[in-house]
């Protein structure tokens, strides 16, 4: 497979391999420094060592020109005065600069006495006619004559600076083969990895390809984020597969639905054509009516589908807008509605929405009922405005409780279509609910028949309206 610059693959090794670079130069900075610290001090130690070995014989009495020097190639030492005339030097040594003998404490020691402070530097020597790097030690002693003299005693650094050489370049030799294996590892690791998620993306192209909703992309064994995110893509293709089942059911039972009226509206014409003293105006005008609102309810559960929402919400006094659509249905109402008020709770949402809803569920109750329909108003636990609707008809089964709000469905298949209506009042009731925030519910009632609950959420202001209409 081709390598793509721009790929996960690519980027994620790029990246990595430059971190451990960085990581390496500053780890391998660091061992050098720390390595080349150690080797001065060891030099240092030498030197002072060597420089102490001699500045004791000057301390017990040995003169300048009898003391027991070591070898200079390797520990050069000089011995000078106050005055910086040389008194003493090892064997082949010529000269020495770069001593620390000028910062020496201005304090000479005691007679036969060596002085604690120590100065250290870096100079160079020049022994049998060729210079080297050396490090210095340089301290005070004063002679039982009292004569104060200065040793310089050096540690050759060669030895030190091949061991930091040597460590460098292991480290750069080596620093490109580990990058690579670091690099190839990666590259590796992130296949890998990433496997899961090509046979994820190569499934989903097929399903798009296909159209097929009923296939899932596969979930690797892992339980990492590429497992989730698959288990989290068969999610959304089982809801992509539900909606669309649910588009399709729509779409059917619609046409299903304006099949019936319009052939029905059709056949009357058609009569009404070849017998003009058939006509029936009313019947004409009630089915007009009918196709009218059903082509109304579909119009508005497709823009609930689409999620349009749109209006502002608003305070809405629950118990003015409960006693307005009571009201609308007095003068054809079959059975009388009875409203019991038990607070005046303010909710937020829209009106017309919250008045269809309840419009619809007073339909129902009216449609079922045997003689009464009744309405209860209350508060609940501070947060919700809770309105139950009763009737003391025959109830909804226990298992069609969830069913009634399907959209199309009716439970009496045997009843009219007239006055089952379509099937789509409680399914709008809900879902316009939904959209406010609240829920709707159906439970039996205490005496018989059914109580759909509805409940929404409070508004903070609230309005007293207590009372019984």
């Amino acid at each position: 497979m081709p390598v793509r610059i721009g790929s996960v693959r690519a980027r994620t090794t790029v990246a990595a391999t430059a971190v451990v670079a960085v990581a390496l130069v500053v780890a391998g900075l660091a061992v050098v420094l720390l390595l080349r610290a150690s080797l001065d001090r060891q030099s240092d130690l030498q030197s002072e060592v060597s420089a102490r070995e001699v500045a004791s014989q000057l301390a017990a009495g040995v003169p300048a020109t009898r003391l027991d020097l070591p070898d200079s190639e390797e520990h050069p030492v000089q011995v000078v005065d106050s005055s910086g005339r040389v008194v003493a030097a090892g064997e082949d040594l010529s000269a020495i600069s770069g001593s620390a003998a000028a910062e020496q404490d201005d304090d000479a020691p005691k007679r036969g006495m060596v002085s604690d402070d120590v100065g250290h530097s870096t100079g160079s020597a020049t022994v049998d006619g060729e210079t080297a790097g050396y490090r210095f030690a340089s301290l005070q002693v004063t002679t039982p004559r009292g004569e104060t003299l200065t040793v310089n005693a050096g540690t050759d650094l060669a030895t030190a600076r091949e061991a930091v050489g040597t460590v460098t370049k292991a480290m750069l030799a080596g620093l490109p083969l580990l990058l690579a294996v670091v690099a190839g590892v990666t590259w590796l690791v992130t296949r890998r990895a990433l496997r899961p998620v090509a046979a994820i993306r190569t499934e989903l192209a097929e399903i798009t390809a296909s159209s097929d909703l009923t296939r899932r992309v596969p979930v690797p064994s892992s339980r990492d984020e590429v497992a989730g995110l698959a288990r989290t893509t068969n999610e959304t293709l089982a809801a992509l597969e539900r909606s669309v089942e649910r588009q399709r059911g729509f779409v059917a039972d619609a046409s299903h639905e304006l099949r019936n009226p319009i052939a029905a509206l059709r056949t009357e014409l058609e009569v009404a054509a070849a017998h003009p003293e058939l006509l029936d105006l009313d019947g004409l005008t009630e089915e007009v009516v009918r196709l009218q609102r059903l082509a109304a309810d579909l119009l508005l559960l497709a823009r609930l589908d689409a999620g349009e929402r749109g209006v502002t919400p608003k305070p809405i006094v629950l118990a003015g807008l409960l006693r307005e659509e009571a009201g609308r249905r007095r003068a054809a109402d079959r059975f009388p509605i009875g409203i019991e008020v038990e607070a005046g709770p303010l909710v937020l949402g829209s009106r017309d929405r919250l008045a269809r809803a309840l419009g619809n569920l007073l339909d129902n109750a009216q449609r079922h009922a045997s003689s009464e329909v009744n309405i209860t108003l209350r508060e609940e636990n501070d947060r919700w405005a809770v309105m139950d609707i009763t009737d003391d008809g025959p109830g909804v089964p226990p298992d069609d409780r969830e069913r009634i709000f399907e959209r199309f469905v009716r439970l009496d298949d045997a009843r009219s279509r007239d006055d089952g209506g379509a099937g789509l009042g409680l399914a709008i009731a809900r879902e316009l609910l939904g959209v406010e925030g609240g829920t709707l519910t159906v439970e039996a009632a205490p005496r018989g028949g059914a109580i759909f609950r509805i409940r929404l959420p409070l508004h903070t202001v609230r309005v007293g309206d207590h009372g019984r209409a």
